[in-house]
C-alpha cells in the first residue's frame, strides 16, 4: 500500500511533536515493512525541513531529513501537478492541492496528514496518524 506523507506527519517526527509523534514515529517505521510504500514531496521536505531547523539547528536537521531521504520516495511535484491544483476549482490551499496530486499520480491509496479537513476534495483515503495507526496497524493488520 503507498502511502502518502504530509509535511506535518514530517515534522511531527522530525522535531518529537508530542502527541503526534507517539503515531508518526511509528508510521514512519512501515518504511522496513515490504507492504508499504512511504512517499511524501521535496515541498513537504522543505517544509519539515524548516521547522527541523528551528528547532534542532542547521546540521542536524540536515541529517535528519537525509536520514528520511534513505527510507522514503519522492513524489513528482512539477508542473503537471501545478496546472491541477490551480485548475481544480474546489481546491482553495495551493499547497494542498499540490501534495493531492503528486499522491495521486504517484498511485497512493492514502494520504496521512493531521489536517484532514484541507483535503475536503479528496478521491483517496485521507486519514490523521492516530486514525491510520489504529485502522491499519492494530490487531496484526500492519
Amino acid at each position: 500500500m503507498k502511502l502518502f506523507l504530509d509535511a506535518n506527519v514530517l515534522v511531527s517526527v522530525l522535531t518529537k511533536e508530542y502527541p503526534s509523534f507517539l503515531y508518526t514515529s511509528r508510521i514512519l517505521s512501515l518504511a522496513d515493512n515490504k507492504r508499504y510504500h512511504l512517499v511524501t514531496t521535496s515541498v513537504c521536505l522543505a517544509i519539515a525541513f524548516y521547522f527541523a531547523e528551528k528547532q534542532h539547528g542547521h546540521t542536524l536537521a540536515k541529517s535528519k531529513v537525509h536520514l528520511l531521504l534513505e527510507h522514503i520516495d519522492i513524489a513528482d511535484c512539477g508542473k503537471k501537478e501545478a496546472m491541477l491544483a490551480i485548475e481544480n476549482k474546489k481546491i482553495h490551499d495551493f499547497e494542498d492541492g499540490l501534495q493531492y496530486y503528486a499522491a495521486i499520480n504517484a498511485k497512493c491509496k492514502c494520504i496521512i496528514t493531521s489536517d484532514i479537513d484541507d483535503f475536503y476534495f479528496s478521491d483517496i483515503e485521507i486519514l490523521d496518524p492516530e486514525r491510520f495507526f489504529r485502522k491499519y496497524m492494530t490487531a496484526g493488520k500492519g
